[in-house]
């Protein structure tokens, strides 16, 4: 089935991710394309969730990490239609601990899905975007507010990582303005997702959420109605800055 715009999320089938592909679903004419690394079976709900005569949505397993499999997720994307925006979600969180536990493999692992796998799902997509004529093309990237706080004793590999995607969506905005392809990125706080679990600290947000300035920790759907917002022609004149979602953070 061809659409008249196709969405790419990566990382599209839990948290963030999944709270961005319920808000995108369901309009006349847009396919969704969600990469997701491993869980089978939450893909295949969440897709029988969402899919409908509007709007296809399809699950692609990608490890945005793998070059093979970035590209066989954007092929999916052409299957469907024009790629009118992409999502780079997709993101490695290890456990909390000092810097100078810190391993070179794991700075590698962070640094590879983080930065260059969201780096080449940038590449494909520009690549997509910028001979097209569309009005509305647009690629939001999942920063994190700990690129600026730096997030000592717990995951400064990760805060740096992010402080990458910060620069990166700066310097890409600027490259691919004139093609008239806008490039942002939110910068979530303390957000109650599963990511906290990841990183050994699954009470993070339900511990730190009531000494936010707004008093508690962000909701996935409250990130997702930035990201669907930045992708919206109400946005059609933002372009790279980065967007705080932290409850004042």
């Amino acid at each position: 089935m061809q659409t008249s715009a196709v969405y790419v999320i990566t990382g599209g089938t839990r948290g963030i991710g999944a709270a961005v592909a319920r808000r995108l679903a369901g309009v006349a004419g847009r396919g969704l394309v969600l990469g997701y690394r491993g869980n089978h079976e939450r893909a295949a709900e969440l897709v029988a969730e969402l899919d409908s005569a509007a709007g296809p949505v399809r699950a692609v397993p990608c490890d945005v990490a793998d070059q093979a499999q970035v590209s066989a997720l954007f092929k999916a994307a052409d299957e469907l239609g024009p790629l009118a925006g992409l999502v780079n979600n997709a993101g490695v969180l290890e456990q909390q601990c000092a810097f100078t536990e810190i391993t070179a493999d794991r700075w590698s692992r962070v640094l590879a899905v983080n930065v260059i796998g969201l780096a080449m799902c940038c590449r494909e997509a520009v690549t997509r975007m910028r001979g097209s004529d569309r009005p509305d093309r647009a690629i939001v990237n999942l920063s994190s507010k700990a690129a600026v706080l730096g997030a000592p004793g717990e995951y400064v590999d990760y805060a740096a990582s992010k402080a990458a995607v910060d620069t990166l969506t700066r310097g890409l905005a600027l490259e691919v303005a004139p093609y008239g392809i806008r490039v942002t990125s939110v910068r979530p706080g303390i957000i109650d997702t599963e990511i906290h679990a990841t990183g050994g600290d699954p009470g993070r947000a339900a511990r730190l959420g009531p000494a936010q300035p707004l008093g508690r920790a962000g909701t996935a759907d409250e990130v997702a109605a930035a990201v669907a917002w930045l992708l919206s022609p109400d946005a059609r004149f933002v372009t790279g800055t980065t967007l705080d979602v932290t409850g004042g953070r």
